[in-house]
């Protein structure tokens, strides 16, 4: 009797372990990998091929995102165009189904959470579900803002992404040091 309720408290015990090294993001993701999710544009999935203009109106990713970051956008593109840069945008909002899949979907590429994590945040924590961010597809344009986009409080927000721009600071202000990744 003694050695089952032992066995049943190390099971207990292992079980606890596991629970507690998974937050309930991984659960979450976890549990996504394995359902059948396919983002469309109702999502704010822009297919590779097709990046958008910052005078899209219609494509949720842009009509998504934060007004002031959207203006912002526009009153940079405008400046830019003079350099002859023009911003295509690779990604804007997200729906957090659709971050919950790409977070899922990097946790399959890099093997581990740990690792994804690096490049992909939670729904919870992504500033695209909150329409807070974008990705810019080239790098002229990417080094454009990097280098200008403060004049509209456009900034690079995480060291290991030059594509990823948030409205982190007031039009002239100084842009944050960059975060070391999407951990934050």
């Amino acid at each position: 009797m003694l050695a089952v309720a032992a066995a049943f408290a190390l099971v207990l015990t292992v079980v606890a372990v596991l629970l507690a090294m998974n937050t309930a993001s991984s659960f979450s993701a976890g549990l996504s990998a394995r359902t059948p999710f396919s983002p469309t544009e109702a999502d704010g999935m822009i297919p590779a091929e097709s990046a958008l203009s910052v005078d899209d109106d219609v494509h949720p990713a842009m009509t998504g995102l934060d007004d002031e970051l959207r203006e912002a956008l526009r009153s940079a593109q405008a400046a830019a165009a003079v350099d002859g840069i023009v911003f295509d945008i690779t990604s804007g909002w997200r729906s957090a189904d659709y971050q919950r899949w790409l977070l899922g979907d990097a946790i399959r590429t890099y093997g581990t959470e740990a690792i994804a994590r690096q490049y992909v945040a939670s729904p919870e924590g992504s500033s695209h579900v909150t329409g807070h961010a974008v990705d810019i597809g080239s790098l002229d344009a990417q080094l454009w803002i990097i280098e200008h986009g403060r004049m509209w409080g456009l900034c690079q927000t995480y060291a290991n992404e030059r594509w990823h721009f948030e409205k982190a600071t007031d039009a002239g202000g100084e842009c944050p040091e960059p975060m070391a990744d999407a951990r934050g």
